[in-house]
């Protein structure tokens, strides 16, 4: 038996690119459950943040029992909601009540993979980053709307019509103040704390702002789940592992608009201070590039952090508005202030030229 020494050859170049490709399939598996696990850690500290912060606005004592200082209390109301029984309605929809909780949570975790927590630290660098998340962020309302309508319950279908009509609402002016910003982060880090956007665009980071809570149903914009009107909203049907998927999406959601308010307006993972390498000033050479990369995680999540402290005070200081003062001041106000603010600058821009 003869066996051609080409044919050998061509089955061992197959057999080893094919083992390259196992094994590039596994490593890129290493970065999407390094961000899982990180943005699980997130998740988990805003709601400790929350009720710790809450408790102080309200002087009443904050969780305190379920572990040191009450940081293991997100745990264990996470492990009681996958042990409760999972109810569906008798005569809902059953398909549409089980997927609209998986499209909102699905929806804002495919946003974490454009974010940049670094300078050339992101999962999916695809040019269009923000926009993404904006597109992204239209398809969480209608997982809403197909909660509302399968759990057949008038109430819960009027919290999904809440939600879809309030994220159109607010969408538009958010991408016009976006489509204002010239300068991202490199940009921005030329003349330290001054060269923030949020100097540059004052009304479109105040419009920015207030799109994002919002777009995230924070108070005083949780309409679509208003007790008082709507005994729950769209979640009033939803117990067990259904309800903690509305629950993780809610701060998932806000989460990654703190991040996004850091990179386009509070100058990303750059230093403040301009002209200072952070290496060079502790006289780290050999890691700098590693010590840099963690310093600007770090930053990152700092600055989006002091912007969760921000949402969370607003939540507990202001009371909730109507309906009708919710679209006007989105249609009548924000919208007309998000295009006047976009022909400014692109005014500016060409008077610069």
């Amino acid at each position: 038996m003869i066996i051609d020494t080409t044919e050998v050859q061509t089955i061992n170049s197959f057999s080893t690119s094919g083992f390259f490709k196992e094994v590039y399939g596994l490593i890129w598996i290493v970065p999407i459950l390094t961000l899982i696990l990180g943005i699980t850690i997130g998740v988990l500290v805003i709601v400790w943040l929350e009720r710790e912060i809450s408790a102080a606005i309200q002087q009443r004592i904050g969780p305190e029992y379920a572990g040191p200082l009450g940081i293991l209390q997100a745990i264990a109301d996470g492990t009681k909601l996958l042990l409760k029984e999972d109810l569906l309605p008798s005569r809902g929809d059953i398909r549409l009540f089980s997927v609209g909780p998986s499209i909102a949570v699905i929806s804002v975790l495919l946003s974490y993979l454009v974010i940049p927590f670094e300078y050339r630290l992101v999962l999916a660098d695809l040019g269009i980053g923000v926009f993404l998340w904006i597109a992204i962020s239209s398809i969480a309302p209608i997982g809403l709307l197909m909660s509302g309508y399968g759990s057949n319950n008038k109430y819960s279908f009027s919290g999904g019509l809440r939600a879809a009509a309030q994220s159109i609402s607010y969408e538009i002016p958010l991408t016009l103040c976006v489509l204002s910003i010239s300068l991202i982060v490199e940009a921005q880090s030329k003349y330290g704390f001054w060269g923030w956007n949020l100097w540059r665009q004052p009304i479109g980071f105040l419009v920015f702002l207030i799109s994002s809570l919002a777009e995230c149903e924070r108070l005083p914009f949780d309409l679509p789940e208003a007790e008082e009107e709507l005994v729950a909203g769209y979640q009033t049907e939803y117990s067990g592992i259904k309800y903690a998927l509305f629950y993780l999406a809610s701060y998932l959601n806000l989460l990654v608009s703190s991040l996004f308010v850091t990179i386009l307006y509070l100058g990303g993972w750059n230093f403040s201070i301009p002209y200072i390498s952070i290496p060079e000033l502790f006289k780290i050479k050999k890691m700098a590039g590693i010590f840099g990369m963690t310093i600007g995680i770090f930053i990152t999540l700092a600055k989006a952090y002091l912007f969760l402290f921000i949402s969370i005070t607003t939540r507990w200081t202001l009371p909730r508005m109507r309906i009708d003062q919710l679209l006007n001041l989105g249609w009548k106000f924000l919208l007309p202030i998000s295009l006047g603010n976009l022909l400014l600058t692109t005014s500016s821009q060409l008077v610069s030229l």
